[in-house]
């Protein structure tokens, strides 16, 4: 048995190492921009993690696979990955004193049995400046991030308070992993190291 981890994703692969369970990390190709935004964000961020498990369904028959898919919601908006730093820079000029939220969809499959279900995060991020968006973006890798930003490091100089799961904002929430994971044979605390 093994799980196969649908993404590129270094901070879910990093956060699935915590555990001893074997897996292997295989990019989906399910193209994200296929899907439009229908006005629910944690319905939205399900939907982009079950089409990428359904991606990977048909080569890895038996296998455990275990997706993901990150968006970030503020005033009403739906943030993806920037595509440029322009864009990263509206992004945070936009989430500049205001609250947002995290919804990371997971879906765990194993042939014929399926799971999603989504995490929400809530972070309140610190007044920024042009010059401070500037700094941070000049410090920190930030394209491949939903919302232009990442929490690891120094992003706790953006973000003032969180209220939900840590793991969650990094990319995968263990908790709804861990849930998820038991329903198609998998329990994560057997592999704890």
């Amino acid at each position: 048995m093994k799980i196969v981890l649908g993404s590129q994703s270094p901070r879910r692969k990093e956060l699935l190492e915590h555990f001893l369970v074997p897996f292997i990390q295989v990019p989906s190709d399910f193209d994200e921009e296929s899907v439009p935004y229908a006005g629910n964000p944690g319905k939205h961020a399900m939907l982009l993690s079950k089409k990428k498990n359904e991606a990977l369904a048909e080569k890895f028959q038996g296998d455990v696979i275990l997706t993901a898919d990150s968006v970030v919601f503020c005033n009403g908006n739906l943030y993806n990955k920037p595509r440029d730093e322009e864009e990263a820079f509206s992004f945070l000029t936009d989430f500049s004193n205001q609250w947002q939220s995290v919804f990371t969809g997971v879906t765990a499959s194993r042939g014929p049995l399926s799971y999603t279900d989504v995490e929400e995060t809530r972070l309140l991020f610190n007044p920024l400046s042009e010059e401070q968006i500037r700094l941070y973006h000049r410090h920190g890798y930030f394209l491949d991030k939903a919302g232009g930003y990442t929490i690891e490091k120094t992003g706790n100089l953006v973000v003032s308070r969180i209220e939900g799961c840590y793991d969650n904002i990094v990319g995968l929430p263990l908790n709804t992993t861990r849930k998820l994971l038991l329903k198609v044979g998998v329990d994560l605390w057997d592999f704890l190291k």
